[in-house]
């Protein structure tokens, strides 16, 4: 009696939603509209597709829906300076060719905020609309396999953009293409192919948002002058699972970000590209990872200080064959922190007195050969590392020195932080505990570096 009772009132609350609409005619206020007009759409169910071709706002009351149908692109903006506000817009079509999209821009400094996109293929669509603002979006994506979703957020020669404060998931990518001077902070993305994918888009802010459970993180191409900061990377375990990668980057900052749970926290390839530049990473933490950082072996012109490394499986790994130098691991006499570090610091100046050396014998054979990290934590390694030990010319050149190891964590300036996994309860408990350690790391007090 109960379901039927709600699904009369859900009846008759579609019915009145369907009255109000047809009371106020959307398309109609906006063919009308002059330029700079504010619209107040009241609560009601508006059919796509819409188009806005002039400068005005529109302004949802709670309850305001645009509904595609199924078909096509729901909302599109040809006219600069349009405002789109409060509503839900949900069920584009399904093309991909068509880049069936919630909201389509084509023109500048459009400002869409506070909006909630549900199942929609592509959500918000920047084609040359430089100079837009996202700020406080909710996009949901549809129900499909990753290759057959569309984009989040696309930006395709849009520069002078910010996108802050919006909620993604399930969808496939956030993408900035051709797109410089983009500013991206506070977003929170799941549960998709790449959380964030930069290629050709230079001069941008990547900062304080938390990109967790996809497959990717954050894919950074050919692009220079990037700054990575306060951002969180987390449990992004695809077959790639970079929590960043990086490819072709050139000017990079990254400090005070956390890297937790990923299969490799920071990937770097051909990162600098430029023989006159080099990359700093200060105040990071890398906690719990497969594999803290991961290089291959040709990378060069890195420099680590003051960041910490909390029981990765493997801290640093080189991928391949090949001389793996020219990277600094202490930077003016101050180098990082090393869960791992077996030395001492006995004139207490909170630096290690002997160097921190990467020299396990298994490990360096897991990067030149994957497939034996199936023998990972089994007898098999226990044999090889000790065998290292006790013969100590079977083992390899160390991977990484740090002359300067911290002999106490750093302070690591990120207020961003995970939200809670949804995983089966025991692996809950066990991120429930990183996240715990890793707030005592987070929250410590800065070591003293010697003046």
């Amino acid at each position: 009696m109960t379901r039927i009772l709600a699904a009369i009132l859900a009846a008759l609350a579609a019915v009145a939603l369907e009255a109000r609409a047809e009371a106020f005619d959307l398309h109609a206020a906006i063919r009308t509209a002059n330029e700079g007009d504010v619209l107040r759409v009241p609560p009601g169910k508006y059919s796509g597709p819409i188009v806005i071709d002039r400068p005005m706002t529109l302004r949802a009351s709670d309850g305001a829906i645009i509904d595609g149908g199924g078909d096509g692109t729901i909302v599109e903006v040809t006219a600069p300076d349009v405002t789109i506000e409060g509503f839900t817009i949900r069920n584009t079509g399904k093309s991909l060719d068509q880049e069936n999209s919630a909201i389509a821009v084509t023109a500048p400094r459009c400002v869409i905020r506070f909006n909630t996109l549900e199942d929609v293929l592509f959500g918000i669509y920047l084609k040359r609309a430089d100079g837009s603002h996202l700020k406080g979006n909710i996009i949901g994506g549809k129900d499909l396999p990753h290759p057959r979703r569309g984009d989040a957020i696309r930006l395709w020669q849009s520069p002078d953009c910010v996108i802050e404060d919006n909620e993604i998931t399930g969808s496939r990518d956030a993408v900035m293409w051709f797109s410089k001077g983009t500013i991206i902070r506070r977003n929170h993305v799941s549960h998709g192919r790449y959380g964030m994918h930069f290629m050709y888009s230079d001069e941008n802010i990547l900062e304080d948002n938390v990109i967790e459970d996809n497959s990717v993180g954050a894919f950074l191409m050919y692009s220079s002058d990037l700054t990575l900061r306060g951002n969180v990377f987390a449990r992004n375990r695809g077959p790639s699972g970079f929590g960043v990668g990086l490819k072709d980057m050139d000017g990079l900052l990254a400090e005070d970000n956390l890297f937790l749970s990923n299969r490799i926290g920071l990937h770097v390839d051909n990162s600098p590209s430029n023989v006159d530049l080099k990359h700093l990473y200060r105040r990071n933490l890398f906690a719990y990872n497969d594999i803290g950082l991961a290089f291959m072996p040709s990378v060069k012109r890195n420099q680590f200080t003051e960041n910490a490394f909390l029981d990765n499986v493997e801290q640093v790994g080189v991928l391949g064959t090949g001389n793996f130098r020219g990277n600094d691991f202490s930077v003016e006499g101050v180098g990082n922190w090393w869960s791992d570090y077996r030395g001492f610091d006995l004139d207490d100046d909170g630096l290690g007195d002997l160097p921190y050396k990467s020299e396990d014998l298994f490990e360096a054979l897991m990067d030149r050969e994957p497939r034996l990290r199936l023998f990972l934590f089994s007898p098999a390694q226990l044999a090889v590392d000790m065998a290292a030990r006790a013969f100590p010319i079977v083992s390899p050149t160390p991977r990484v020195q740090d002359d300067h190891p911290l002999s106490g964590p750093p302070e690591i300036h990120a207020t961003a932080r995970p939200r809670a996994a949804r995983a089966p309860a025991w692996p809950s408990a066990l991120i429930l505990l990183a996240a715990g350690l890793t707030c005592l790391i987070v929250g410590a007090r800065p070591v003293s570096a010697p003046s």
